[in-house]
């Protein structure tokens, strides 16, 4: 992807926009946490052609709640695991709200 063609996804929460080091500078934390979160399989950072690890802002967020556990004293593995399953039930959530609002409307209406 050229400068020319990827200013207009700045906006999206899933193009890989950051370096490793930038990263770790947002988090607050090091480039060996997040080495350690995606051995864990929290996160897959996208690899530049010279092989870099480049992460999202929606990685970032998950990121960033996998540290607050984590400096709350959970060991990465668990915090990783607490993180994922947390994401998957707010996906289940979602999905469910979206079934209940299609119920709800595919209900014929009283007679009045």
């Amino acid at each position: 992807m050229t400068a020319d063609n990827s200013f207009g996804r700045l906006d999206d929460d899933d193009f890989p926009a950051y370096t490793m080091g930038r990263a770790a500078e947002m988090l607050g934390t090091t480039q060996g946490f997040l080495r350690a979160i995606g051995d864990a399989g929290l996160i897959t950072p996208l690899r530049s052609a010279g092989g870099h690890r480049r992460y999202s802002r929606y990685q970032l967020r998950i990121a960033a709640r996998a540290r607050e556990l984590v400096d709350h004293g959970t060991p990465v593995e668990a915090a990783c695991r607490i993180v994922i399953l947390e994401d998957q039930l707010e996906e289940a959530q979602r999905i469910n709200a979206g079934h209940r609002q299609a119920a709800g409307s595919a209900k014929p209406a009283a007679a009045a």
